[in-house]
């Protein structure tokens, strides 16, 4: 048996082929990049998407030197959130607004000063924040009216490449959680909130769970991605639940964190539960009968990318992050009291603001591109902190933190983790965890494995656990601090967004 995962990542797709032991035999990458039209805003064209995609696996496909006819299933994930929104012939109206979007964040106060914050919760278990779904159309309906007229079916990203793969339209739970509009204790669409809004039920097309079959591979496209027509596809998982997967994450008592583009802490649970006021995000999980709660940073290693491009533009793409790592690891911690706030995009946990934005705070003549090194990765560790302490209100409070995304390739990096998580975490065995997690659901709906579960315990394998080290108390004094410079500088966030033409 062999089976493909593809990641619909925010700046790349991958594409895995995975074995039957859970063995990765091949790798395949293709490039997308978003555009940011006016600050705060982010987009990108579908078909660039579709694309890198094709791309991803044909690259994937070659290195296996396997016959298309033995890739028995497809998994898909993806970027969540992003509004796709198609005509009546199933043509994209506009271009794809991303998660990391805050254009509609006008819409979502508007929303939850009509219909109140208790009763979105009773909804779907969430607030309604600028990066989902469902404000996305308000904002469209207030500045777009004309396309917004045509919309007929609205699709997440991962969603749409499998439309472009098998003709079928569908999405399943784990990403329709984070549109806003899913009722995510019951798994199913909440009719009550769309009424509200006023947004047809008809746009949102059936949600299903992860592991089912929901299409083949069509003619067409098989033409174009080299996979043989039929093939089964999967209905996937947004991509941190893939991610969760593809870490083993899948019962209550562990935990994760996602050094990718965006920073994501998550712990999965076996009852369904949300966070006080809604300042976590609780979705169903990839598994039937799960769900997780989930803290989000809008800008995690997408940080580390700011840097390189801003501060060292002298580096060259193949070997830029460990030059900076390097740099950052020639600084004591706390960059000699130097610290950034990691808010490039807005923030969304745990400072729900689309306003906010980054700086560097305590700059003075000692400190030089090093310093700001240090304190961009600290920055951003000390955001997830701020997530994990979420967590642990709630109750999950995880004896370990199992590390994935392309951050962890910096030893530097992992050790902030242990020491300002305040636990010990460890890698998986895989570091693309989510096309992995996407291959595991593709493993699951060929009949591979019964059910999600075992399917983990089979493939996940978990390496000795990196423990706190002795800069970790300096770290965690420097966390009270951190803690204190966001509420100081809101106001002046805010006058800033308020002034913007």
């Amino acid at each position: 048996m062999a089976v493909l995962g593809i990641d619909l990542g925010t700046s790349a797709t991958k594409a895995l082929v995975v074995d039957a032991a859970g063995t990765v035999c091949a790798v395949g990458h293709g490039d997308h990049r978003p555009v940011v039209p006016r600050a705060g805003w982010s987009e990108q064209d579908p078909e660039d998407w579709w694309r890198s995609t094709l791309q991803a696996v044909a690259a994937a496909l070659a290195e296996a030197r396997l016959d298309p006819g033995a890739i028995d299933a497809v998994g898909l994930a993806g970027q969540m959130h992003g509004l796709v929104a198609l005509d009546a012939q199933g043509e994209c109206i506009r271009p794809a607004q991303l998660w990391n979007d805050g254009r509609c964040e006008l819409q979502c106060r508007a929303v939850e000063e009509h219909l109140g914050l208790a009763h979105l919760l009773a909804c779907t278990g969430n607030r309604m924040l600028p990066g989902f779904t469902a404000p996305k159309l308000l904002w469209m309906r207030e500045h777009e009216p004309e396309a917004f007229a045509r919309i007929a079916t609205v699709l997440l990203p991962k969603d749409w490449i499998r439309f472009r793969l098998t003709g079928t339209m569908g999405t399943d739970v784990s990403d329709a959680s984070g549109t806003a509009v899913f009722d995510c204790a019951q798994r199913r669409w909440s009719d009550a909130l769309l009424a509200d809004l006023k947004l047809p039920r008809s746009w949102w097309p059936e949600a299903v769970e992860s592991a089912a079959v929901v299409g083949q591979v069509s003619a067409q496209a098989s033409a174009l991605i080299g996979l043989r027509p039929g093939t089964p596809v999967v209905a996937g998982a947004g991509d941190q639940a893939a991610a969760a997967l593809g870490c083993g994450l899948v019962h209550e008592g562990s935990a994760g964190a996602v050094l990718g583009t965006s920073g994501v802490v998550a712990a999965p649970m076996q009852r369904w539960r949300s966070a006080d006021e809604g300042r976590l995000h609780a979705f169903c999980h990839a598994a039937p009968g799960t769900w997780f709660l989930m803290g989000v940073m809008l800008s995690g290693a997408g940080s580390l990318d700011w840097f390189r491009r801003a501060i060292t533009p002298d580096l060259s793409d193949d070997d830029a992050f460990e030059h900076i790592e390097a740099m950052a690891a020639g600084i004591a911690a706390g960059a000699e009291d130097l610290f950034f706030l990691p808010y490039l995009s807005g923030e969304r946990t745990p400072h729900a603001d689309a306003s906010a934005r980054g700086c560097f705070i305590g700059l003075d003549q000692r400190h030089d591109r090093r310093h700001f090194a240090r304190a961009v990765l600290e920055g951003v560790t000390h955001g997830l902190s701020d997530c994990f302490g979420l967590l642990r209100e709630a109750g999950l409070d995880p004896r370990c933190v199992h590390l994935s995304g392309g951050g962890v390739r910096s030893a530097l990096w992992r050790q902030l983790c242990a020491d300002l998580l305040g636990c010990p975490v460890a890698l998986t065995a895989t570091v693309d965890a989510t096309a992995y997690g996407a291959a595991l659901l593709a493993a699951v709906g060929a009949g591979a494995f019964a059910n999600v579960g075992d399917a983990c315990e089979a493939w996940v394998t978990v390496a000795p656990p990196l423990f706190p080290g002795p800069e970790a108390p300096r770290l965690q004094e420097r966390h009270a601090l951190y803690k204190q410079l966001y509420p100081a500088l809101k106001p002046v966030f805010a006058q800033l967004s308020s002034a913007q033409p």
